[in-house]
């Protein structure tokens, strides 16, 4: 079984009906019992850093998320709060990537927030993209960029976009995120929800 952990996002729904399309049970949860006998971890993210910190701090969770070892996948806020910092609320995070979450600076061509579909330039070898179509698109909405570290596997860039390549996907060990919503991006999304599903433990 995947669990959802629940850190008050909007998005629990679409992720469950995404799984649920590719034949995986889920829970949406903060039961830390529930989420240690899980196979698979996703944090999902529609919302505010700060936030979603108190609620992982108010549950207890926050080490045991810095702990566990299962596959963990982080969803658009999801993969902000796995660094150390965020910008937004000045938060401390989890720390399980270095650096600190900076807010995205708008130009005359590139609007902030950044949403819609965007296509992604690879740059290192990637679970999560296995097999998907190197031109394929994915949908993001945020305002907040993740740093630049050695786990960046892939980034977007828009043609508006004034500044460096912004990292979409990163991958460490067992720590696996998007900075777009795979719920949300047609198949080429699903096959990025398949390939998580499919490492590790079944």
């Amino acid at each position: 079984m995947i669990a959802i952990v629940d850190t008050g996002g909007a998005n629990h729904a679409s992720i469950q009906n995404a799984l649920t399309r590719l034949g995986q049970n889920s829970v949406v949860t903060l039961d830390k019992t529930v989420l240690a006998d899980a196979s698979h971890l996703i944090l999902p993210g529609v919302g505010h850093a700060g936030h979603a910190m108190k609620r992982l701090e108010e549950n207890n969770l926050i080490e045991f998320l810095r702990k566990q070892t299962k596959p963990l996948l982080g969803i658009c806020l999801g993969l902000q709060i796995l660094f150390e910092a965020s910008e937004e609320g000045d938060v401390n995070c989890l720390g399980l990537l270095p650096g600190t979450v900076t807010r995205m600076k708008p130009t005359p061509e590139f609007r902030v927030p950044h949403m819609g579909w965007s296509q992604l330039t690879q740059k290192n070898k990637s679970v999560l993209l296995d097999d998907v179509e190197p031109k394929a698109y994915f949908y993001f909405v945020h305002s907040y960029r993740a740093p630049e570290t050695t786990a960046t596997v892939a980034a977007f860039r828009t043609d508006a976009a004034a500044d460096k390549p912004i990292p979409a996907v990163v991958e460490k060990g067992h720590i696996f995120a998007t900075q777009f919503h795979p719920e949300r991006s047609s198949e080429a999304g699903a096959r990025i929800l398949q390939n998580f599903i499919s490492w590790g433990p079944q």
